[in-house]
């Protein structure tokens, strides 16, 4: 069992940065794809940005040029740096995991960590 501890939400301005943190309790290089997703108030939780352990990125559309993710394969952490923040970036951000055994995924997430964008 993986365990995925987010950090750095909290309350910015229009405008501003954040950089959300995910911790893994193992050895990221394992899991297949890692990634941020996000769920507002009556919507479904989407992708943001997903990486492989290849080292290919996706982002939504909506984030594209704004948010930037990284990974520090020693620190088992995963980063996601968010720039010109809209107040529609405004959600819980989850990090989540999958990893693929003898050919079965298994899924993993974290407690999600809050972003909200208001003036």
């Amino acid at each position: 069992q993986v365990q995925l501890v987010e950090s750095g939400g909290g309350l910015v301005q229009p405008g501003g940065s954040l950089r959300l943190s995910c911790a893994a309790s193992e050895h990221i290089a394992t899991l297949n794809i890692m990634g941020w997703y996000r769920q507002a108030p009556g919507k479904q939780r989407e992708l943001v940005a997903a990486i492989t352990n290849g080292g290919s990125t996706n982002y939504a559309d909506s984030v594209n040029g704004r948010f930037t993710m990284s990974r520090d394969n020693a620190k088992n952490t995963l980063y996601l740096q968010m720039n010109s923040l809209k107040p529609e970036d405004t959600a819980v951000y989850y990090c989540g995991a999958s990893r693929t055994y003898l050919g079965v995924q298994y899924p993993y997430w974290g407690q999600g960590t809050q972003v909200t964008v208001a003036s």
